[in-house]
């Protein structure tokens, strides 16, 4: 008995407007979750990477350290990452969350400590002759002046914890990754180009709105191109 001529399903076409249709809130709990361990896993390595860049640029000695533990761990690959990280969080979200946080945190620590060192000394001195104490010429300048920097590294972390959110799959929290993981072990053609397809569009999406963002935040950086 052969398939209907509109049944792309019953056909397993990779192009199927029917898969989308009948499996739209499968793929809407997927997207979701994909946005939120991806969400958490930035704002989490941001928020680590901030204070060990200042380290690192406030003492030398600590740059080498701090760049050197980073680097090593972005050399782990991530399905022995998750296994180092099992004993710990056990098969849970927290467990790809904190995979992402230490794959991210080489990438951030090095763009801002690169924006925090491009600071012009000049300007420095500048702000603490005009009176500006410690805490304020880091808020008021520095940081300001770093922010293209660390926004490059922003994106760049971004896109990828996007893209490794889907190495979760192996332990049932890969957002999308688990719905392309299930269609090729099924080879489902449709589930595993939608779930791709909408990978790629998040991490466009993501990247676009980082770089409007960071044109907003650094109106000079227009001025001066």
């Amino acid at each position: 008995m052969t398939a209907p001529p509109d049944d792309c399903l019953a056909r397993n076409e990779w192009i199927c407007g029917a898969y989308l249709s009948t499996r739209r809130e499968i793929l809407v709990d997927a997207v979701i979750q994909h946005l939120q361990l991806t969400a958490a896993a930035v704002a989490i390595a941001l928020v680590l990477a901030v204070p060990l860049a200042l380290a690192a640029r406030r003492w030398r000695w600590a740059a080498g350290p701090v760049l050197g533990l980073t680097t090593i761990l972005y050399t782990i690959p991530s399905l022995a990452m998750f296994s180092l990280l099992l004993p710990v969080y056990g098969l849970s979200a927290a467990l790809v969350v904190a995979g992402l946080v230490l794959y991210s945190l080489t990438l951030l620590v090095r763009n801002i400590l690169a924006g925090l060192r491009a600071v012009p000394e000049e300007t420095r001195q500048a702000a603490r002759g005009m009176g500006y104490g410690p805490l304020r010429l880091l808020l008021a300048v520095e940081l300001p002046l770093a922010l293209p920097a660390a926004m490059a590294g922003l994106r760049i972390a971004t896109v990828s914890a996007v893209s490794l959110v889907t190495v979760g799959a192996i332990v049932g929290h890969g957002g999308l990754g688990n719905l392309i993981y299930s269609g090729m072990n099924t080879y489902f053609k449709a589930q595993v180009l939608t779930a791709s397809v909408l990978c790629v569009i998040i991490a466009v999406a993501a990247d676009l709105l980082l770089l409007g963002a960071g044109r907003l935040l650094t109106p000079w950086t227009r001025r001066r191109a």
